[in-house]
């Protein structure tokens, strides 16, 4: 059974950092593209950031360059998302998601299949 499941949300104040997590079960990560994505109320879903299976390459969206590194440690079948100097507007839930590549497949064309249930993030002084 595919499982994703993503933490390391919480509460910070802007300016701060967080390290997002993404656990997958049920498949190996190593075959696949994955990606980070965020949805806050009222606003249209992002891919964030994503990151290549097979040469490390990654993709960021212009909000988070510069901010946001993506990272995979396959042995631990995990994809990092490390976020620093967060604002306001970073404030969403965030889901990591396996797909296919190129990159933008995923980040920009949203192809992907299965999700997990999201981590909250809040930035706010």
């Amino acid at each position: 059974q595919v499982q994703l499941v993503e933490s390391g949300g919480g509460l910070v104040q802007p300016g701060g950092s967080l390290r997002l997590s993404c656990a997958a079960s049920g498949f190996t990560l190593d075959y696949y593209a994955i990606g980070w994505f965020r949805q806050a109320p009222g606003k249209e879903r992002e891919g964030v950031s994503c990151i290549s299976s097979s040469d490390g390459s990654t993709y960021y969206a212009d909000s988070v360059k510069g901010r946001f590194t993506i990272s995979r440690d396959n042995a631990k079948n995990t994809v990092y998302l490390q976020m620093n100097s967060l604002k306001p507007e970073d404030t969403a839930v965030y889901y990591c998601a396996p797909g296919p590549l190129p990159l933008f497949r995923l980040c920009v064309l949203y192809e992907y299949d299965y999700w997990g249930q999201g981590t909250q993030v809040t930035v706010s002084s």
